[in-house]
């Protein structure tokens, strides 16, 4: 069975073709409640560490390293991407989360991650 999986930034208004959204932060966006949020699942502990979060600050130069250890990361997450991929079969799940940068990003590697992850299997 295939699986949807979108990428959207949390401040962007929801859609009902988001389908089940789980926002990928650890820290929760600045200045939005939760009902305007709209998130279903807040999965805190598959963003990256603290450290990795703070070392990358979505410094473009630091995209391919960032991806590499933040992979490292989530090989040692399995049961959380699980989760992701389990609720992606029956709907489409959108991965929000609440950076300004929209190309270099901890969400946006996610879905790389599980589209590799996907590949391989």
């Amino acid at each position: 069975m295939d699986i949807t999986v979108k990428v959207k930034r949390v401040y962007s208004e929801s859609a009902n073709s988001d389908g089940f959204r789980i926002l990928v932060d650890r820290l929760w966006p600045r200045g939005l409640g939760k009902e305007r949020a709209r998130v279903d699942l807040w999965m805190k502990e598959i963003a990256p560490s603290e450290g990795l979060r703070k070392w990358f600050a979505h410094d473009r130069e630091k995209w391919v390293e960032f991806k590499r250890r933040y992979f490292e990361e989530l090989a040692t997450k399995r049961e959380l991407t699980e989760l992701i991929r389990e609720k992606a079969k029956g709907e489409p799940v959108t991965l929000v989360y609440g950076a300004r940068e929209e190309r270099f990003n901890n969400a946006v590697a996610l879905k790389e991650y599980l589209e590799e992850q996907k590949r391989r299997r």
